[in-house]
Formats: structure tokens, C-alpha cells, sequence
């Protein structure tokens, strides 16, 4: 029997705004990550803000705020 795998929603909070990001993720691709596989790799479906906060902590606009955004 073949299960369906199903999205589970995962939050974290940046550290700098400490604003809750919202993310649907399956549980199998983030246990990858924490093994060591590249997040990019992992979860090729969360966008660059979503795993920048999963890696550094720190949301999309405060990354931006502090290292200047895409010009």
C-alpha cells in the first residue's frame, strides 16, 4: 500500500522582528535537511525567505533590511 505523503504546517519565528513565518513542509524533507542534505535540496518548494528563516532565523524583510535587497 502506497501512502500519500501530506504537508504538515511548521512556524518559526525570526529572531530579529520576531515575526511568525507560516510554511506548509513535509516531515520527511525536514528531517532530511537536519541530516545534512541541502535545504535547497530538501524543500525545493519553500521559497528562498521561507528557508532563509529556517537556516539563519531571520525573516525575508529583515534579511533584506539588513544586508540590502535585490536592486
Amino acid at each position: 500500500m502506497i501512502m500519500a505523503r501530506e504537508k504538515t504546517t511548521m512556524w518559526t519565528t525570526c529572531n530579529r522582528c520576531k515575526n511568525q513565518v507560516e510554511m506548509k513542509v513535509y516531515v520527511e524533507d525536514v528531517t532530511a535537511w537536519e541530516n545534512g542534505e541541502l535545504i535547497q535540496n530538501a524543500m525545493p518548494y519553500l521559497t528562498p525567505d521561507e528557508r532563509e528563516v529556517l537556516i539563519s532565523g531571520t525573516c525575508g524583510p529583515c534579511f533584506d533590511e539588513m544586508f540590502g535587497g535585490e536592486e
